[in-house]
């Protein structure tokens, strides 16, 4: 529809009007319309026309930005009120959005859902707070007239947010398409961007946390290839970055730049087909400021190599548990490891795998044991949403403050000995237990919640604290250890 040349030209129309950073945010009337697997088309379908496209995403997701990295040739990343401030924020978008032709910002749920009745964290105040004009992802099946009615509402809700076009997803034919554009020709100023058929083969497989994770899907980049192709036949991609294009400068403080010498340390950390949920920004502050990340493969890795510290995420361990059971070398290398004081931080399926054991449809496999329960899965949410956190005073990073997080988690932890010690009192939220989270033993924290690394409350500077002050502890050496276990 839209060749590789008129594409080029838009961009570079948008990027010579004066505008920095152009940007368009993606939102939709109602969750579930579609809009992530259009942004993800948009993004490859973009690239593929030689656009440089940075994706984020609102919210606390780690799934969807996986799919939308992958898509775009570059990681993607989260923009959340919760655990960032305004400034941080627009900071952020600022610095990771600099050399991009366009940003594609996905919301999550609908445009004006959120936690409070004045929308203060709603996917149309991020939109305000960017100075981002809203392109609205509708699903139109079994809708004509009454999608004016829709648009014009969501236009009159909040005047300050710029609707500045509509992307009409699952239409049901060429004639659905025509009555729909006439609509909104008729009764709106709202452009129509594209209409998108109805196509089953275009949807991402789904899983009880959302999309499966683009790191385990073996056919994703054939995925987003289809979805790439058949959403470049129906957008507007040049005028899509027109749009783009048509924004003012996001205004931030300027970034501190730390002088720091960091004293380099080896990090392992897990990034498999069972864990892979990690934020590109903390990725990112890990590097800054000394690590050298180890990828681990806990399923096919059979050796620990030499460590200062250790990182296991969130994932689906439950999904591979026979694989992650049959690796016995390195589970006993983990947990030998662990117990001799390695600085260790796990999150969610990182405490899941550091367990005893997991149970999930009628099997049971075993785990690294370090942490003292054992996993249940079940079939609905344990936890789930925004979290807040106190520490109890005993960890061993000494944090003071309330802690901001997050979880999403269909298991739980249980028969836990009663003096098992916790770093967290959860003020909102479930935690492990209702009222706790962060199991401590040794050196090592291991939590339901996901937390931020990054920023004044994450947890990567006071790890990293931890890491160095360990480091070279004949005790705390992985190889040693592992040689005494071998």
């Amino acid at each position: 529809m839209h060749d590789n040349a008129t594409v080029a030209k838009a961009t570079l129309h948008a990027a010579t009007r004066g505008a920095p950073q152009p940007r368009v945010f993606i939102s939709a009337a109602h969750k579930s319309s579609g809009k992530t697997t259009l942004t993800l088309g948009l993004c490859a379908a973009l690239r593929a026309r030689g656009t440089i496209v940075q994706p984020f995403k609102k919210g606390p997701d780690y799934i969807d930005p996986m799919w939308l990295g992958v898509a775009a040739g570059r990681p993607c990343y989260n923009l959340d009120f919760h655990m960032m401030s305004d400034a941080e924020i627009s900071g952020g978008f600022a610095r990771w959005a600099t050399d991009a032709d366009i940003s594609l910002i996905e919301g999550n749920k609908g445009l004006y859902d959120g936690l409070d009745l004045h929308g203060s964290n709603s996917n149309a105040a991020l939109a305000k707070r960017l100075g981002a004009p809203v392109v609205l992802v509708i699903d139109a099946r079994g809708m004509t007239r009454g999608i004016a009615p829709l648009l014009l509402g969501y236009q009159a809700f909040d005047r300050d947010v710029r609707i500045a076009g509509v992307i009409l997803n699952h239409v049901g034919g060429s004639r659905h398409e025509g009555k729909l554009r006439a609509v909104i020709e008729h009764y709106t100023d709202i452009e129509v961007l594209g209409a998108v058929p109805h196509d089953p083969d275009m949807a991402i497989t789904e899983r009880h946390l959302g999309l499966v994770p683009a790191n385990e899907a073996d056919a994703a980049r054939a995925k987003i290839a289809r979805v790439a192709d058949r959403v470049a036949q129906s957008v507007d991609l040049p005028r899509l970055v027109l749009l783009a294009g048509d924004v003012a400068e996001v205004v931030c403080g300027p970034r501190a730049t730390p002088d720091t010498v960091w004293d380099p340390v080896r990090i392992g950390i897990a990034r498999d087909r069972a864990f892979g949920f990690y934020y590109s920004e903390d990725i990112d502050t890990l590097r800054e400021q000394g690590a050298e990340l180890i990828a681990l493969d806990l399923i096919t890795d059979t050796r620990l190599p030499e460590l200062d510290g250790l990182i296991i995420g969130g994932g689906f361990p439950e999904v591979f548990m026979a694989g992650l059971e049959a690796n016995v070398a390195l589970r006993t290398q983990i947990a030998s490891a662990i117990r001799g004081g390695l600085p260790t931080y796990a999150e969610c399926g990182g405490l899941m795998y550091l367990s005893r054991s997991i149970t999930w449809q009628g099997r049971t496999h075993a785990m690294v044991g370090v942490v003292e329960g054992d996993t249940v899965m079940h079939d609905r949410p344990v936890g789930r949403g925004y979290a807040r956190l106190d520490p109890t005073g005993i960890d061993p990073w000494a944090e003071t403050e309330s802690i901001p997080a997050h979880e999403f988690h269909y298991s739980s932890l249980e028969n836990l000995p009663r003096d098992a010690r916790f770093a967290y009192r959860v003020t909102r939220g479930h935690g492990i237990d209702g009222h706790h989270d962060g199991y401590l033993y040794r050196n090592l924290l291991a939590a339901y919640v996901h937390r931020r690394g990054s920023g004044p409350r994450g947890w990567i500077k006071p790890f990293l604290e931890q890491v160095r002050a360990q480091k070279g502890r004949t005790h705390d050496n992985p190889n040693r250890l592992m040689e005494r276990t071998q």
